[in-house]
Formats: structure tokens, C-alpha cells, sequence
């Protein structure tokens, strides 16, 4: 039985994309939340599975040579539609899963426990999951210890994601630490490419700004001196606005 698609599935989709971790390599971190999975549930494989749009694709395994799925015939898509772990005790006496081709053929599916990867905004990317090839049981440790495992598989997660928004945050600042050609007289600014803009078309493009414009003081007094004589106070009652203006 093909799982149901997530209400929240396009929201769901953007926060996996935001992790940036689709389709990259193997790294020791994740691998040792599976390899310890697996040993503390006595289960021949573990899996950090990540639910794309048409796909499941395994971060870290054990136990598996493949390196995704169809999300057609995935059991981790079902899982990720509670935030709570789903057990399959039996798959072949499961209306979801009796006749799925990962139970009927290789990998022999018969336990599964899969607990979903919840990020800080509550959508669940994946599962940390483990499969047997017999029907069984988890203990209460087993099933605390999962969680806890995928727990951290998120904070992994987590630091990826902020390490890589500093990163680029730092690259911002080291473009805006340079020096920038600027125009003495209209105060314009050249690019990389040798064109001039605004200092806001600039920085926009630098950085994470958006500008919204004003009148500052003096220049409301100067160009719009009926508009500042309703609007602004009366430099005479307010010393130290006195002082700015004598400045």
C-alpha cells in the first residue's frame, strides 16, 4: 500500500532541501548513529533515510547495499506521517506492507521500527530506522535509545545546516570588508563587473537586506520645512536636539 503525501509535504520537501545533504557522501557522523542502532537493537540493518519527493535515499546504512528506494515502496514514507516511531512487528501480516516487493523479495523485510526525523519547525524529512528478517519485538531501552539516536541525527543535521549559513554570511562580510569603488559626486557604486548602482542595488545583492526609505530630520526641515514645522518637535524644547542641529 502506497503511503498517504504529508499535508505539509511542500513545506516538508523545502525544509529537506534547506539541509542541503541529498546525494552527498558517506560521513563518519551519521554512520556511527546507525552502526550503534543497529548493535543496540541486535538488528542486521540501519538506516537514516531521507523521504524525497519520489524517492527515499539512505544518508547512512548498514546492512544494505543499496542507496535508495522508489517512495513508492517505502516504509519509512509511512512513518514520517506521525512524528511518533511506527513499529511493523510483522510485515507479512500488515495490509500495508503483506505484498510490498522490499517483503516479498530482497531485503526480506519483516520487523521494522523507524522513528521520524522531526526538525525544529516539526516537519519530519526521514526516519532513523532499523529492519530485521524476522518478526520481533523492541525492548523499552531499545525503542529509548532509538529515539535519542535519531534525536541526534537531526542536531547532525542542525549543525550542518547553521555551519553552512555562517559560512555564507562570512562570505558576505569578507565581499563588503573589500574595498568598493564608489562615486564622489552621486555616490554610486561600481560592481565586479564594472557597472554602477545604487548602494542599495549593491548591498542587496551582497547580502540578506531589504531597504525601506524615510526622511531623516534634517532633511525633512530642509526639503519639506511645513511638513517638519507639524511633524518634528521644536528643537527649542529639546536641548539635545538643539545641539544636533548647531552640529
Amino acid at each position: 500500500m502506497k503511503a498517504k503525501i504529508p499535508v505539509q509535504e511542500a513545506a516538508r520537501l523545502e525544509a529537506l532541501r534547506q539541509y542541503e545533504i541529498l546525494d552527498t557522501p558517506s560521513e563518519q557522523s551519521y554512520d556511527d548513529i546507525t552502526a550503534l542502532a543497529a548493535y543496540i537493537c541486535n538488528v542486521p540493518i540501519a538506516l537514516i533515510s531521507l523521504v524525497d519527493a519520489d524517492r527515499q535515499w539512505f544518508k547512512s546504512k548498514v546492512g544494505l547495499e543499496a542507496s535508495e528506494t522508489s517512495r513508492s515502496v517505502s516504509f519509512c514514507a509511512h512513518a514520517i506521517l506521525n512524528q511518533g516511531m511506527m513499529v511493523v512487528k510483522d510485515a507479512t501480516e500488515d495490509p500495508r506492507f503483506f505484498d510490498n516487493p522490499l517483503v516479498t523479495c530482497a531485503p526480506d523485510i519483516r520487523f521494522y521500527a523507524g522513528v521520524p526525523l522531526v526538525t525544529p519547525d516539526g516537519q519530519s524529512i526521514g526516519t532513523l530506522c532499523i529492519i530485521d528478517h524476522e518478526p520481533r519485538e523492541l525492548s523499552e531501552y531499545q525503542t529509548k535509545t532509538l529515539e535519542a539516536l535519531a534525536r541526534q541525527v537531526v542536531m547532525q543535521l542542525e549543525l550542518r545546516r547553521i555551519s553552512s549559513q555562517l559560512a555564507d554570511a562570512l562570505n558576505q562580510i569578507d565581499q563588503m570588508a573589500g574595498l568598493i569603488p564608489i562615486c564622489s559626486y552621486c555616490k554610486g557604486i561600481r560592481n565586479d563587473e564594472g557597472y554602477w548602482s545604487t548602494v542599495e542595488e549593491f548591498i542587496e545583492q551582497h547580502a540578506e537586506v531589504t531597504f525601506t526609505h524615510g526622511v531623516c530630520d534634517s532633511c525633512m526641515q530642509k526639503h519639506f520645512p511645513e511638513v517638519a514645522d507639524i511633524l518634528l518637535p521644536d528643537p527649542r524644547s529639546n536641548p539635545d536636539a538643539q545641539k544636533r542641529s548647531r552640529s
